[in-house]
């Protein structure tokens, strides 16, 4: 999807917000945010724990990290309204403590730099389906993550459109598998295969 297709769905969800109060579609459910959360749990990360949502849409996961005590929080999307309907959520559940930019990750601000923890759930899918130049996009992808993510670093990521070995291949620079996290299975066909893939990568 291009970016003002992006920026209209935004456009969108921040019209239904203000209307009824609503956070919109939370991309990938549920599942995924507690899957998110349960494993830094498990993990013993620390509270205080640099954390980046890259393409946070409308910031719901940087709310439930929050709620779970999480203090080190910054959200970012290249989508104008996406930030302004997260600000929106922001300030409705009255969490000050989570930073919102616009950025584009493929070109980041030099500040955006020395995470802790970087977590995508989607954005790196809608990178790649982008018909101009997806095979670039998506080294620039690893790359911006590179300078952002700290050496150690921890990468969650979770997809739709790629699987184990796709990711493994796509993150080899820079980065090494530390587990692939449980998600739903789908049977099709006869064939059981997994829909969503959600791998934690560490940088090196």
């Amino acid at each position: 999807p291009s970016a003002s297709s992006w920026d209209a769905a935004y456009e969108r969800e921040l019209q239904t917000f203000q209307d009824i109060g609503d956070a919109g579609e939370i991309w990938f459910g549920e599942e995924s945010m507690v899957r998110i959360i349960r494993w830094l749990g498990k993990r013993k990360v620390p509270l205080d724990s640099s954390v980046l949502d890259i393409g946070t849409g409308n910031g719901v996961l940087l709310i439930e990290l929050a709620k779970s005590g999480y203090t080190n929080l910054t959200g970012i999307d290249y989508s104008p309204s996406a930030i302004q309907l997260s600000e929106k959520v922001r300030e409705k559940e009255g969490m000050s403590d989570i930073e919102l930019k616009v950025e584009d990750f493929l070109a980041p601000s030099a500040e955006l730099s020395g995470f802790e923890i970087c977590i995508d759930k989607g954005t790196f899918d809608a990178i790649s389906l982008n018909p101009d130049n997806a095979v670039g996009k998506r080294k620039q992808y690893v790359r911006s993550l590179c300078n952002v993510l700290k050496p150690e670093g921890f990468f969650l990521i979770t997809s739709c459109n790629w699987t184990k070995e796709e990711l493994l291949n796509e993150f080899k620079e820079g980065f090494e598998i530390l587990e692939e996290l449980p998600t739903p299975k789908f049977c099709f066909g006869g064939r059981v295969g997994n829909s969503v893939t959600a791998l934690v990568f560490q940088r090196k």
